[in-house]
């Protein structure tokens, strides 16, 4: 088993997943911050200055009015949590259509690289060889 591991982790594509890992963590931080920080502000400014991420229902417990979703999770009550859901889905939608442009893209790219360049129509450029030698057979014939 350890022989078959050590045969795992030395393939290439191993390599690539931890790599595109690596990428997608901090990909996943700038969209956060794009919902977080850009988007959050505009749909707050729909719904009158409410700040989306703190909206929450209380399902059981004592929480202080007003009190954000952290403080209302500190006091061990249960939240339904739906702001903060709602960002996720949000960041979710953001993440997908950005693979998605991605994929179109390298897609896009294989298919021109493996598509061979155009090839200029050939211009007869006079008789063969094979027509001449046949031309000068025949008048050697009709000496």
């Amino acid at each position: 088993m350890l022989n078959e591991f050590k045969d795992f982790i030395a393939k290439g594509n191993v390599m690539d997943m931890a790599v595109g890992i690596i990428i997608g963590a901090a990909f996943t931080a700038i969209v956060t911050s794009l919902v977080a920080d850009l988007i959050n502000p505009i749909i707050g400014l729909f719904t009158g200055g409410v700040d989306f991420t703190n909206n929450y229902a209380v399902l059981a417990g004592d929480v202080p009015a007003g009190a954000s979703l952290e403080a209302a999770r500190e006091t061990g009550a249960s939240v339904f949590a739906f702001g903060a859901f709602i960002m996720a889905v949000i960041n979710f939608l953001i993440i997908a259509f950005v693979v998605f442009m991605l994929v179109k893209y390298v897609n896009k790219v294989k298919s021109m690289a493996e598509k061979p360049d155009e090839v200029a129509p050939e211009v007869p450029t006079g008789p063969s060889e094979k027509d001449i030698l046949i031309e000068i057979r025949d008048a050697l014939k009709t000496r």
